[in-house]
């Protein structure tokens, strides 16, 4: 369905706008976008659009500007995002190999994104309550205490001391493990603490040390604090002629839990396959006013990475979203009609291009275009800059290094990671 001239007109302003930062003029758009149409023609268009608050024109004598408004619509019709070079993509997956742990691959996921997008690049740590348990170790380490160690499928190590007197028997130890192992692989910690509960009744033996274990992974679980963000990049921000609009994010980088609250709701609105952009107010964050935030969940389940090819275009209303607000937080989408998607696919042989590709990206009312069951990911990846982002490079990059973030963390999963 072909779109009304004035919005065209519109998507052709925040194009120049993002890349003058400067206002736009009908006779500069008339002189770069083939619209068909007379200057004049195009300041009619301009006023009408004004008038619809999707423009605001700074100055009498000036061109016109984006509004939030104008931005969202942009957003939310986003048909093109901009593939990453073969070199970008051979970058991202050699910086990312060369960790030697977890916490180096998220501070490397940062820096690099950062690098990438030329802002505030956030990367969070992987939720102990959406952790899922790979393996358990009980080690004695006095008469009385005992040592649990449980490794994570997102590659954490969680360590937790259990008094018990009298202390049972290594082959009781041995045995008890053994059926822990089998019982919690791929649980929660929640869950994992219900399961190893039932197995009190036909173990009546090992009732403390199973009781003890199930508070272990409660403790585990209810440990909020060991989830950390990584940034990168804050020092883009002073370069900015933009500083003064920009000041109040260096706030808002200081208040870590409202971020983790803002991007972590935001990358689980969009599932495993989309990239949700929240811009200005829509954040509910005052010193974010003037910022835009992206962000993408990573570590995902085997079940949601793999992505359908059909294409889930034209969404015009979209659900509300985890943020509230009828200016919602929304996945970027197709809109502008008669042009290809063009998305980054992460999961590609290194610099093999694949602008063939489409991805079917979510609405917020819980579509996720694709099969099979997923456990959501694990935490986030987000990027922070002014709302005349460049929204297409800035989708790509954060979709493209959780992907390959996804893949990176994966070997600790399979007994590869330090």
């Amino acid at each position: 369905m072909a779109q009304p001239r004035r919005m065209v007109v519109l998507r052709a302003i925040v194009e120049d706008y993002i890349r003058s930062q400067e206002p736009i003029g009908s006779a500069a758009l008339t002189k770069k976008h083939d619209l068909g149409v007379s200057s004049a023609t195009i300041r009619n268009d301009m006023a009408s659009l004004e008038e619809e608050g999707y423009l605001i024109q700074p100055h009498t004598s000036s061109g016109r500007i984006p509004t939030e408004k104008g931005y969202r619509y942009f957003v939310d019709r986003l048909s093109t995002v901009v593939p990453l070079s073969d070199a970008q993509r051979k970058g991202i997956a050699a910086f990312l190999s060369g960790s030697v742990s977890l916490q180096d691959t998220l501070q490397r996921a940062a820096r690099l994104l950062s690098h990438i997008t030329g802002q505030v690049a956030v990367v969070a740590s992987p939720s102990p309550a959406k952790a899922k348990v790979l393996r358990v170790q009980i080690v004695p380490v006095s008469s009385t205490l005992l040592l649990i160690v449980v490794i994570t499928d997102a590659g954490n190590v969680a360590q937790h001391t259990l008094a018990l007197s009298p202390q049972p028997t290594d082959i009781t130890l041995a045995d008890v493990g053994s059926v822990v192992n089998g019982a919690c692989l791929g649980l929660t910690f929640a869950q994992a603490a219900e399961r190893v509960r039932s197995l009190k009744s036909s173990r009546r033996e090992s009732v403390a040390l199973l009781e003890g274990l199930a508070q272990v992974f409660e403790a585990m679980g209810d440990n909020e604090r060991s989830s950390e963000l990584y940034m990168a990049g804050a020092s883009h921000l002073a370069h900015r002629r933009d500083i003064a609009d920009m000041a109040p994010l260096f706030d808002a980088l200081e208040e870590q839990i409202v971020l983790m609250k803002l991007m972590s709701a935001l990358s689980e609105d969009t599932d495993a396959y989309g990239v949700g952009v929240a811009i200005g107010s829509e954040t509910h964050t005052p010193e974010l006013l003037h910022a835009s935030v992206v962000t993408s969940g990573y570590g995902n389940s085997p079940a949601s990475r793999t992505e359908p090819a059909e294409s889930d275009a034209g969404h015009e209303d979209c659900g509300g979203s985890a943020l509230g607000g009828t200016a919602h937080a929304n996945t970027a989408q197709t809109g502008m009609a008669g042009e290809p998607r063009i998305t980054d696919d992460a999961d590609a042989e290194p610099g093999k291009m694949d602008d063939g590709d489409s991805v079917a990206m979510p609405s917020l009312d819980g579509g996720s275009g694709g099969s099979g069951e997923s456990s959501g990911p694990v935490a986030f990846i987000g990027s922070i800059g002014p709302t005349h982002m460049d929204y297409a490079a800035t989708i790509a990059a954060v979709r493209a290094v959780a992907r390959y973030l996804t893949r990176a963390i994966s070997s600790y999963d399979d007994g590869d990671g330090n």
